[in-house]
């Protein structure tokens, strides 16, 4: 997980047909020795001067434990109020920049969908230019070029190389593809077939639909409750204008943050920027939505299935991205469930009693929820004693919190992994790019870091008791028979598979 909280519970859209040729546009680029040798030979020796001080002994590897986590980031907004975030990295000769718009299926209205194809076509054809012409001018150029769509957000990204040559036109290329698309109707139609074709896939497996019927449980009345690749209903309701209307809209520079990462210096950064924004269209930020309320009841409900394995989903709507508890939340679900092996639910549900072939928990905040989620798949006849002992687990956990010597393993392991989330430059462009769409201070990470370390088993089990309420758990599953539980007061639902 990137430790600016970025683990989203959403899904990525469907790339644009070009996606594979964007993609492999740096492979291309490389196959030009007349072009790389220069710059690999001085990637090389910066390489090799940072080998100087990798540590060869124990005592060295003691004495090199992961050092607080420190961007130089530099902060700004254009002429048009867009935020941007900037931190200059003169090691390779590239740079990475990513648009973050409020502009994810939250915005879809009453045609859910609508986001997500909106950032599927965007980059298969703009004003003067095809799908073909994009991609085959940014393969040249040795450009990766992207976009996706999550819940709260739809993104842009392009890496490219910073000499002239190639940066110059690659970035009047970018710019006419993000603020002129054309949103081609043969391209819509496709790419409506392959979501279509999709939605039908997704009805012969579990996992989805466990997932989508989970999610319109949790976030019942609230825009993340609509599925963000459509439903089988709304996407042919579709049209080219919608998909128009709904960039004019929401990919406006109001309604955007930039985060650039690479071989600039700050006045380049600034120009750069100021060239993106007025680039795009101009709007007004998208209002606030409300926030997710956690449920009071308890939810129990089975979807009938015809497999060999029962998954199961325990969740509760618990917090929101910048909740004051969200440190000793993620600490104590490392010890809980998200610590993979390490973690109590695996030792006890699957190592030591063999009940299940995976479980895993995790907490998932947005701007205006963060479900707390617990999910196991298991043999249908272990799926009884599988949940009951998921359940006891977790209570226990909320009850009486992890031991001290947990506490600190969970706090070596997070501190530890901090410095990895940003030790290539597409980590640290992720990591601003998050920071500014939810209006985190430019501290952030240290901040994480030190609120890390402080965490104790107290903190930890005053955070999930006040948090989490036991009593009140939904819990969905999906296989041939329903797991046999008597939870307190249940709202008892059983529905057929579509």
């Amino acid at each position: 997980m990137n430790m600016s909280g970025q683990k989203m519970h959403s899904v990525e859209t469907a790339q644009p047909a070009t996606a594979g040729r964007s993609r492999s546009a740096i492979i291309a680029w490389c196959t030009r020795p007349w072009q790389v040798a220069p710059l690999l030979l001085l990637a090389a020796m910066a390489f090799l001067a940072g080998c100087q001080s990798f540590p060869t002994t124990l005592k060295q590897v003691e004495k090199s434990a992961p050092a607080e986590v420190a961007l130089d980031i530099r902060e700004w907004r254009t002429d048009e109020g867009t935020r941007v975030l900037f931190v200059p990295s003169p090691t390779l000769p590239m740079i990475d920049i990513r648009l973050t718009f409020d502009a994810g299926s939250a915005r879809d209205g009453d045609k859910s969908g609508t986001a997500s194809l909106t950032s599927s076509l965007i980059g298969e054809g703009a004003q003067g230019l095809s799908v073909d012409d994009i991609a085959k001018g940014f393969e040249d150029l040795g450009v990766s070029f992207g976009s996706s769509s999550y819940r709260d957000m739809g993104i842009i990204e392009m890496r490219a190389l910073t000499a002239a040559e190639f940066f110059d036109p690659a970035m009047d290329l970018f710019l006419r593809v993000i603020g002129q698309p054309t949103f081609p109707a043969d391209a819509l139609e496709r790419t409506r077939k392959q979501y279509l074709i999709g939605l039908a896939r997704q009805k012969q497996v579990p996992g989805p639909q466990l997932s989508k019927r989970l999610d319109a449980v949790l976030f019942a009345g609230h825009p993340y409750a609509e599925p963000s690749s459509g439903t089988e209903q709304s996407l042919p309701l579709i049209r080219r204008d919608d998909l128009q209307a709904f960039h004019q809209r929401y990919y406006s520079a109001q309604n955007a943050v930039i985060a650039i990462v690479g071989d600039l210096d700050e006045p380049q950064a600034r120009a750069l920027s100021a060239r993106i924004t007025a680039a795009l269209p101009q709007g007004e930020r998208a209002p606030k939505l409300e926030r997710v309320v956690q449920a009071n009841d308890a939810h129990i409900e089975h979807i009938d299935f015809d497999a060999s394995q029962t998954h199961i989903s325990i969740a509760q709507q618990s917090i929101w991205r910048g909740h004051p508890d969200w440190v000793p939340l993620y600490v104590g679900n490392q010890i809980l469930g998200g610590g993979g092996f390490a973690s109590i639910l695996m030792e006890e549900v699957r190592q030591q009693r063999g009940f299940v072939y995976g479980i895993s928990s995790g907490i998932s905040p947005m701007a205006f929820a963060g479900p707390f989620e617990i999910n196991l798949q298991t043999a249908t006849e272990n799926a009884d004693e599988a949940l009951q002992l998921t359940l006891k687990l977790l209570n226990d956990f909320i009850t009486q919190g992890p031991t001290e010597d947990q506490v600190q393993a969970a706090i070596d392991s997070t501190t530890g992994s901090m410095p990895l989330g940003v030790a290539e430059n597409d980590d640290i462009v992720a990591q601003l790019a998050s920071m500014a769409f939810y209006d985190m201070p430019l501290d952030y990470l240290q901040w994480f870091d030190q609120q890390a370390r402080k965490v104790t088993a107290e903190s930890i089990r005053k955070a999930f008791s006040k948090n989490l309420n036991p009593d009140a758990l939904t819990i969905i599953s999906i296989g041939r028979a329903a797991p046999s539980l008597t939870p307190v007061d249940p709202v008892a639902v059983t529905t057929e598979a579509p």
